[in-house]
């Protein structure tokens, strides 16, 4: 048996509905998970975005690289709508998916209802408190 802990990059290898989020986190698939996610048609993915001022394109490189697979994307903000900054909002608009802004909590409502309608939907959910 080798030795040490080894620490993998959060993902889950499967769509499934939001539970709950609050406190920094969210919970899915009988799980929990701290900080902000990226749920993609390959997965659900810990993401680093804290807030949406500091967002930059490099941040959605692995959403952009399903892009051919995702209609709808769902931007949940935070704790309230912001808006994104405007060259990133361009950049995800010529991908050809609808780019939806919107908090945090209804996103994920959203996502929800998207998923169990089997729609080609992925959701960029920063946490909030």
């Amino acid at each position: 048996m080798a030795g040490g802990i080894e620490i993998r990059a959060a993902h889950f290898p499967g769509r499934a509905p939001i539970d709950g989020y609050g406190n920094g986190g969210f919970r899915f698939a009988d799980m929990s998970h701290r900080g902000s996610l990226l749920c993609l048609p390959s997965g659900i993915y810990g993401w680093v975005a804290k807030d949406v001022d500091s967002l930059a394109e490099e941040d959605f490189a692995r959403l952009l690289d399903e892009a051919g697979e995702i209609q709808i994307l769902l931007v949940g903000t935070g704790q309230t709508l912001k808006p994104l900054p405007q060259g990133l909002r361009q950049r995800l608009q010529v991908t050809g998916m609808a780019v939806e802004i919107m908090s945090t909590g209804a996103a994920a409502r959203t996502f929800n209802v998207l998923l169990a309608e089997e729609r080609a939907v992925a959701a960029a959910l920063i946490a909030v408190d």
